[in-house]
């Protein structure tokens, strides 16, 4: 589980250094129940295709420094189980996953190769370091949509063709705040954060949403965490500034070195909230034994919690499939199961244009997984999911402390 959770914090930390402003959300009001990826074909009368297949396909980071294998593993164990099911209407998904190796210019070729040689309808399950960044404006060119299932860069959240299903690192920042200042009551917030590239106008952006929701503003906002070092003077400063919350997005080695610090100086006092890289098994694990308050954000369902029925599918088809059991592969999941939705909205042949105008025309779809639906749409931005739950650690175990999503209301 460690490796897992050094990925997530490798993908925060990579994602910090590449996301842009810009969020947004589209879609008609309507909503309606999504069946698994597993249910049953459509109708006769539903999708057809030529040669029985769909094509599929994935820009994904599965080698080099950082990687992310599990989403699209796990999407092609959703994709797997659909199949061997009888497919959408007999049709069957050929997923077809490409390798960025988190390089430019190969992921630049790997998506034209996809949809220009390869001949996909559409892309799902896709976790890539520089997808959104690279190819965002090809997808709007060639009219193909993607449903990510992690957007890592920050124009997964700002362009037109891409719609990810996590919530991502921004809107999680406006989530988080909202539920202390709205749902604890408190008065005194903090944000200490680490920049790279340009994020610090996207997280200027998330802060400035919640005061827009709140009326409120924070006591302390610093922006000028240092990838490593001593930590100690920034913890001291939301001490003095009376900080009752502090948050911050720092990744799972920060967050480790921060916490290690607040024992030491033995604050009290102060709830500590990191977003979704704190929630891991490893963070869990090495502050075993902290009297602190720690808090984390998820991006879905949280994927520690055995108990819930939200996560049964998902868990049986990667645990068949021999797929870990990480949030990544939740994303996987997720946008595998959307796009089967979407493709059984289909009357008449399978097509890129007729795939892409049933994302743009879809209402929006409930999964357990999220707490809000998902929807792709017409809007120039996405970014549908727009609700956490937050988890609290207990002497090195992850409980769930709001069991009901915590759902930012529309501005």
């Amino acid at each position: 589980m460690l490796r897992i959770g050094l990925r997530a914090a490798s993908a925060a930390a990579v994602g910090l250094a590449l996301l842009a402003a810009g969020c947004g959300s589209s879609g008609s009001s309507d909503t309606t129940k999504s069946s698994s990826a597993s249910a049953s074909g459509a109708a006769a009368s539903g999708p057809s295709c030529k040669g029985g297949k769909i094509k599929i396909g994935s820009v994904s980071t599965l080698s080099g420094a950082v990687t992310f294998p599990d989403v699209s593993g796990a999407a092609r164990a959703t994709f797997d189980q659909l199949n061997a099911r009888g497919g959408i209407n007999g049709c069957k998904v050929d997923y077809v996953v490409e390798d960025d190796k988190g390089d430019p210019q190969t992921a630049t070729q790997a998506a034209r190769d996809l949809v220009q040689n390869q001949g996909v309808v559409a892309l799902a399950g896709s976790g890539g370091l520089l997808d959104c960044e690279v190819n965002g404006q090809f997808y709007a060119q060639q009219r193909i949509g993607a449903v990510s299932g992690l957007g890592v860069d920050g124009a997964c959240w700002s362009t037109p063709n891409i719609s990810p299903v996590n919530v991502g690192p921004f809107t999680l920042t406006t989530a988080m705040l909202y539920y202390a200042s709205e749902k604890l009551k408190l008065d005194k917030l903090c944000v200490v954060n680490y920049i790279l590239a340009g994020t610090k106008k996207a997280y200027q952006n998330a802060v400035d949403q919640w005061t827009k929701l709140t009326g409120k503003r924070l006591t302390l906002f610093d922006q000028t965490l240092p990838p490593q070092g001593d930590y100690t003077p920034y913890v001291l400063k939301t001490k003095r500034a009376g900080c009752q919350m502090v948050l911050s997005n720092a990744v799972e080695p920060q967050a480790l070195s921060w916490m290690k610090i607040v024992d030491q100086q033995k604050i009290s006092g102060i709830k500590w909230f990191f977003l979704a890289p704190g929630y891991s098994d490893a963070v869990a694990k090495a502050l075993e034994n902290t009297r602190s308050d720690v808090y984390a954000g998820t991006e879905w369902e949280p994927y520690t919690d055995k108990e819930s029925s939200a996560n049964t599918d998902w868990r049986s088809t990667m645990e068949a499939a021999g797929r870990p059991l990480t949030a990544f592969s939740q994303g996987g999941y997720e946008s595998a199961t959307v796009m089967a939705d979407v493709l059984r909205s289909i009357r008449g042949d399978i097509t890129r244009d007729s795939v892409y105008q049933a994302l743009v025309d879809m209402k929006p779809i409930s999964t357990p997984l999220t707490g809000t639906p998902y929807v792709f749409g017409p809007g120039r931005t996405h970014a549908s999911n727009t609700a956490t739950k937050i988890m609290q650690l207990d002497h090195g175990t992850w409980k769930v402390s709001t069991p009901d999503w915590v759902v930012l209301p529309k501005s």
